[in-house]
């Protein structure tokens, strides 16, 4: 019988269309690459179960279409979630300025309680393109800086580089931030049982 501890996370990705989205978590999840490029409808998921840190992991990573059509359907797939990983093409400016406009979207329509901790991931995708590259990796982590020093991954969901340690990444983040919650409920609950009722006094 197991004794490790389980984790199960939702996991958001958000950007542009064609940024790769898609791509990455099938990479990530499959460890499959399709150059025939298909838009996202609406939203889908992946599952993928890993071990990390001695740990269960069963991560839920969400695909959402990057087409303003559908982020109406945002609502029910944003809530719950336990991290968002924002993506863009290093090869399309746009993808990387409209960042701003994903997080923002992320926090109205998730409404995490504490959006000023949420794990943010941000990933430049398509480093394979480099001879085309638009976006430094310097302004790239200079945003992410200015932004509540989110974390930083280059990768290439073709070549399959640094895919799995972004999406490791962001899974330890936010299993730090439940074990502190656990912990957080835990204290409380200790010091509430630890408190002795007072005897009731009766007057006469």
């Amino acid at each position: 019988m197991s004794t490790k501890k389980r984790s199960l996370l939702k996991v958001l990705v958000l950007g542009d269309s064609g940024v790769g989205k898609t791509c990455l978590i099938r990479q990530f999840a499959q460890h499959k690459f399709s150059t025939q490029y298909k838009a996202t409808i609406g939203a889908d998921f992946l599952t993928k179960e890993f071990i990390l840190d001695d740990r269960q992991v069963t991560m839920q990573i969400w695909d959402t279409a990057g087409l303003e059509r559908f982020q109406s359907l945002g609502v029910a797939f944003y809530r719950g979630a336990d991290a968002c990983v924002l993506v863009y093409d290093v090869t399309v400016p746009k993808s990387f300025y409209n960042l701003e406009g994903w997080k923002d979207e992320f926090l109205f329509q998730g409404a995490p309680q504490d959006p000023e901790h949420f794990p943010f991931l941000v990933i430049g995708n398509k480093t394979d393109l480099e001879d085309s590259r638009a976006v430094s990796t310097k302004k790239a982590e200079g945003w992410c800086r200015s932004n509540g020093s989110m974390t930083h991954f280059e990768t290439s969901a073709k070549d399959n580089t640094n895919v799995e340690q972004a999406f490791f990444d962001v899974a330890r983040t936010a299993i730090s931030r439940e074990i502190v919650e656990d912990d957080e409920i835990q204290h409380a609950v200790d010091i509430h049982t630890d408190v002795e009722p007072d005897k009731i006094r009766c007057c006469g």
